[in-house]
């Protein structure tokens, strides 16, 4: 890795990251009508609010979709128009719009938020029943798209908007602010930022540009929130200030896991609640389904360890009636311990339902479609998927889509983008916690620094967490010592190894006093 980084080193590293970004405050945010069909769609939405048309909202069961159908509910709410709203149930309704959700609403005008643009068959359907269908959604665009009365999709050929790698909430967002238009309305628009900001990072949108500044302000103004969600999660969490760590970690994953264990309904109303107690109680019980999740995600990925083989570039792993709301994290999971994609089903009656998670380059949406003749459907993007398939095709899938990715190579498959190089122990103090702090928020396209730390010393070692999965070391170099700690630690170290560390830095606060400690991903040598 050459010489040791300097911190003057490590700020103009990261600070290049960014020096191609056109879009560097909120005033430079690209306008809604470089949207197609958004006209379309906001001329159709205004003139069903006028004429007191029924109108439903049709959301997704994850973090995107339930934040994009808060944000235009909301909306609606402020101006009291009526609408009727359905977020799909995962393992009664399955993903997206169909024939049958809509038979369930009676309406003239449905919009979709966060899905729809390879709902085929609703929109068809919805065309016989005289149903106008207004898709947002910012998913990749198949080759046969709905006959919709609007798509607003940024990533459709014809779509003049500059930047097509945002999240459903974003478009849902962009859909407001031509219906605020349209209105001749004064609305304040920023104040969605605070669940913008968790929309976005949760669904792993690269965080540059516009992403990067709505993110940004975001937190800010997570920290400020009206909302008594947000006030509800500080209070449980005895949390005084919430950061990006916190989105990524604590947030999300809560608002996730009612969608996935049993309804994003628990999670849409918590996101609504009205006063302090009422939130508290939705979200004890969200904490329960996310610690459920914790058990089964747990279950789950030790059983999928005995089926891993080494020497193939993608894990494909499956188990009878795996609980389908969990086998994207342990895709997930999988990807990061092992370095390489994977693909996780659950079979139930004959047919298996997968979800995929990417690493480093590799397109794992287009290793899925070139199997596309023994699938029964597939959708997502580059760096996450679902799949479906029947069961006694898997075998065959497996070995196809471990065929085609033999040709990957390793700088494809290469995870550790984010090592920036080797760093002097001395230079781990609070002005680099500043450094790395002002860069903030890491994620997609960013990706929080990573350091290389060799030949030091374990002066101290101790084992800790309620269930003793946790390493704590206090390293020694150049006479200076430092904390660390080491999650889930998977290598047995002991006083007086030397060691050499791949780490990244954080902040401890221990009564009142801020120090930095280091978070070990790897320990790569030890003696």
């Amino acid at each position: 890795m050459g010489e040791l980084l300097s911190k003057e080193d490590v700020r103009k590293i990261l600070s290049n990251r960014f020096k191609d970004d056109t879009c560097k405050c909120l005033g430079e945010m690209p306008n809604p009508s470089s949207f197609k069909d958004i006209d379309k769609a906001s001329s159709r939405i205004v003139k069903a609010i006028q004429n007191r048309e029924k109108i439903a909202i049709v959301g997704d069961y994850d973090v995107d979709g339930v934040v994009s159908s808060v944000i235009l509910s909301e909306f609606f709410d402020d101006l009291n128009v009526e609408y009727s709203l359905i977020i799909p149930n995962r393992f009664n309704d399955g993903y997206g719009l169909n024939p049958n959700i809509v038979k369930r609403l009676d309406t003239d005008v449905i919009i979709t938020v966060d899905n729809g643009i390879s709902a085929l068959e609703a929109a068809q359907y919805c065309k016989e029943k005289g149903i106008d269908l207004i898709i947002t959604d910012h998913h990749t665009v198949p080759t046969n798209i709905p006959d919709a009365y609007a798509i607003v999709n940024p990533k459709q050929k014809d779509c003049d908007f500059p930047n097509c790698e945002i999240c459903g909430a974003q478009v849902a967002w962009y859909l407001v602010a031509a219906l605020k238009d349209k209105l001749d309305l004064k609305y304040d628009l920023s104040k969605f930022l605070d669940l913008l900001s968790i929309a976005i990072m949760a669904d792993m949108m690269e965080l540059r540009d516009m992403n990067r500044v709505m993110v940004k302000k975001g937190i800010l103004a997570l920290n400020s929130s009206k909302r008594v969600a947000f006030e509800a999660i500080c209070e449980y969490f005895s949390k005084n200030v919430l950061e990006g760590d916190d989105i990524s970690f604590l947030i999300a994953p809560l608002i996730n896991s009612s969608g996935r264990m049993e309804d994003a309904k628990y999670s849409y109303e918590f996101l609504k609640s009205k006063n302090l107690e009422d939130a508290i109680l939705k979200l004890e019980y969200i904490v329960h389904l996310n610690n459920t999740r914790k058990d089964e995600e747990k279950n789950l990925f030790d059983a999928s360890l005995e089926q891993i083989k080494e020497g193939e570039n993608v894990i494909v792993v499956w188990g009878q009636d795996w609980h389908e709301g969990v086998v994207g994290i342990v895709a997930s999971r999988l990807s990061k311990r092992f370095k390489k994609p994977a693909i996780v089903f659950s079979i139930k009656d004959g047919y298996a339902k997968g979800s995929a998670r990417s690493i480093g380059e590799v397109d794992i949406l287009s290793l899925i479609q070139m199997q596309e003749e023994i699938l029964l459907g597939f959708g997502g993007h580059k760096g996450a998927a679902g799949v479906s398939i029947k069961k006694e095709n898997l075998i065959e899938f497996k070995s196809r889509i471990v065929k085609a990715s033999e040709k990957l190579t390793a700088k494809e498959l290469e995870a550790e983008k984010d090592v920036l190089g080797e760093l002097d122990i001395c230079n781990v103090d609070f002005e680099l916690l500043e450094i790395l702090e002002e860069f903030e928020p890491y994620g997609q396209k960013n990706p929080k620094p990573s350091f290389l730390l060799k030949n030091a010393l374990i002066k101290v070692d101790r084992v800790i967490g309620r269930d003793r999965r946790h390493l704590k070391l206090i390293l020694l170099k150049d006479n200076h010592s430092i904390e660390s700690l080491f999650f889930n630690y998977d290598v047995e170290v002991q006083r007086g190894d030397t060691i050499d560390i791949l780490f990244s830095v954080s902040r401890n606060e221990y009564r009142g006093l801020v120090t930095p400690q280091l978070l070990i991903k790897q320990i790569l040598s030890y003696k």
